[in-house]
């Protein structure tokens, strides 16, 4: 049957954890649930994506779907919670049609809705904190920051290294070698290709 939900959240989140894959503590409630599955959700939508990023994008719209639905259930959650098992691996949930489920839930969502999100997204505390998330899950790899970050890509980049240099000073992350004394070949090769985070 291919790759299991766990395999896929270590595969594209980092996690094999659905609290940590959904950004939210573990005493999360319904309410936090949904505003964290459609955040993001909302940034891999298929149909909201760059054509040659969709596949990956698609993906990891299905993981984000099938984690919602075992944690708004509360009896799914609770044998989560309990063992950290789940029932989520049968063709039927694999082949479930996740935009029809993501419609069920939330309004259909524009252009616009998605460019007011990066504007206010764009230098917020959420920003920072996922920024700081990534240089930290990656040692510093800048390649790995773009790729986790949303709504980033190589132009952002001098705005990105700022905050970081940032926090580096106010002794909020440590410095890094991999940041801080990066190959200028790893750079330039970076910025012959735009990698947007989703």
């Amino acid at each position: 049957m291919g790759e299991g939900l766990l395999d896929l959240c270590e595969k594209y989140f980092g996690a094999r954890d659905f609290y940590d894959v959904m950004k939210i503590p573990k005493n999360a409630t319904e309410k936090q649930i949904k505003k964290a599955y459609h955040k993001l959700s909302l940034l891999v939508h298929p149909d909201r994506v760059d054509e040659d990023i969709k596949e990956e994008a698609t993906e990891k719209f299905k993981v984000l779907g099938r984690i919602h639905s075992i944690l708004s259930e509360n009896d799914k959650r609770k044998i989560y919670d309990e063992t950290g098992e789940f029932d989520d691996d049968s063709e039927s949930v694999v082949m479930r049609n996740w935009s029809d489920y993501w419609r069920s839930l939330f309004k259909e969502i524009t252009i616009q809705d998605i460019n007011n999100y990066e504007k206010n997204y764009k230098g917020s505390e959420t920003e920072i904190k996922d920024l700081k998330r990534a240089y930290l899950d990656s040692k510093g790899d800048m390649n790995y920051i773009l790729e986790a970050v949303p709504f980033t890509n190589c132009e952002e980049e001098p705005r990105l290294h700022s905050i970081i240099r940032d926090l580096i000073e106010k002794g909020e992350v440590p410095e890094y070698k991999q940041f801080t004394e990066e190959d200028e070949k790893k750079r330039l090769r970076r910025k012959r290709r735009v990698m947007y985070s989703f």
